[in-house]
C-alpha cells in the first residue's frame, strides 16, 4: 500500500537516507526543509514524478506556515500517514551557571515548538487514515541527564514529552508515536555510536503493521 511520509530535516545525513528508504518503498514523500539547495539536490538525486513528491522551503517556527503545509499535503496526496521529525541541533558544554538564555530559547525552538507545531497541524490528518506514525530521534539525556547538556536535555525533554503524550492521546486511533534514542548519530561511517542505516531500520520496523502496538516508546539503539 502506497503512504504519505512527511519528513523535516530530510538534507541531512540521516534524512536523505529516511527519504530515499521510503521513496524505494514506494510511497509518496513530503519533504520540508530550510536548506534550499540542499533540497534541490535532494529532490534530484529522488528523482520522483511530481505526483509522488511534495517539497515546501519552510520555517517550522511558524505555526500558520507548518498549518498550510499539513493542508496543503492533504490536498496533494489527499492522506497524511506518516511524520518523520529530524529537525534539530545541539547546543552544549556548558554548565548551566555558564549558560546563556539565548542558547536555551534556540534549543527549544528547534526541538520542542518545531514539534509542537508541526503535531497540531498533522497529527489530526494522521489519525483520520486509522493508521498512522509519528517518529522523532532524540538522545538518553532526556532519562538521565549530562552534566554540562541542560539546555539540549531539557529541550529533547519537552520534545519527548509532547510525543509521548500525542501517543496516549491517539492511541485509540490507529496512531503510533515513538522516540528512538541513540548517544550519537555515527554520520561518518567511524564505527562510533548508532549508525544512519540502523536508525532507519527501527523506523522501517516502527513503520509497519506488525508495531501497531509499540506505542509510547522510547526505543534505545545504542
Amino acid at each position: 500500500m502506497t503512504r504519505t511520509v512527511v519528513v523535516t530535516g530530510a538534507t541531512g545525513v540521516l534524512g536523505n537516507l529516511v527519504a530515499k528508504t521510503f521513496v524505494g518503498r514506494g510511497h509518496n514523500i513530503a519533504l520540508l526543509d530550510r536548506d534550499q539547495n540542499k533540497l534541490d539536490s535532494l529532490i534530484r538525486d529522488l528523482d520522483l514524478p511530481k505526483e509522488r513528491l511534495y517539497t515546501q522551503f519552510i520555517d517550522l517556527l511558524n505555526a500558520q506556515a507548518v498549518h498550510d503545509s499539513a493542508e496543503a499535503v492533504l490536498s496533494k496526496f489527499g492522506s497524511v500517514h506518516a511524520l518523520i521529525h529530524l529537525v534539530g541541533g545541539w547546543t552544549g558544554g556548558k554548565t548551566i551557571p555558564e549558560s546563556n538564555a539565548s542558547d536555551f530559547e534556540s534549543m527549544l525552538n528547534q526541538h520542542a515548538w518545531t514539534t509542537f507545531h508541526l503535531l497540531q497541524a498533522f497529527a489530526p490528518h494522521i489519525a483520520a487514515t486509522k493508521w498512522g506514525r509519528v517518529m522523532i530521534v532524540s538522545m538518553p539525556v532526556t532519562v538521565k541527564p549530562s552534566a554540562k547538556m541542560a539546555l539540549y536535555a531539557a529541550a529533547k525533554s519537552a520534545q519527548e514529552s509532547l510525543v509521548l503524550t500525542l501517543a496516549e492521546e491517539y492511541k485509540d486511533s490507529g496512531l503510533t508515536a515513538n522516540v528512538i534514542q541513540v548517544k550519537s548519530i555515527d554520520t561518518k561511517n567511524e564505527g562510533r555510536g548508532t549508525s544512519p542505516a540502523e536508525i532507519v531500520s527501527a523506523m522501517e520496523y516502527l513503520f509497519s503493521d506488525e508495531a501497531s502496538k509499540v506505542n509510547g516508546a522510547r526505543i534505545p539503539l545504542y
